[in-house]
């Protein structure tokens, strides 16, 4: 079962960046692309977010074809989970703001 913990956005674009296998240059497009130009990923940042999620088992790191350099990864079912939960978190947010501030 996935931790029930707040995501940052970065971790939450990359993890939908992987729904399909990625490396870090393209993982570091999607998540601008995603966020409008709003969030834009450092290489340590994304490097750090990776180790870290490769330890929760939310992404793997597939191996290379080819003798190819870039190494591509993929979100994992406890990657999904991890993710599905943050949108629920993220539901129950707006929900409770949109009732609280009469929208």
């Amino acid at each position: 079962m996935a931790e029930n913990i707040a995501l940052t956005e970065a971790v939450y674009y990359i993890l939908l960046s992987l729904i399909e296998p990625n490396h870090g240059y393209g993982i570091m497009q999607n998540v601008s692309r995603l966020s409008g130009g709003r969030v834009n990923l450092a290489a340590g940042t994304l490097y750090g977010a990776i180790t870290t999620m490769l330890e929760r088992g939310w992404i793997t790191a597939l191996t290379g074809e080819g003798g190819s350099r870039k190494k591509e990864y993929l979100i994992t079912p406890l990657g999904k989970a991890a993710a599905e939960n943050e949108i629920s978190r993220l539901r129950e947010l707006l929900l409770n703001g949109e009732n609280i501030l009469g929208r």
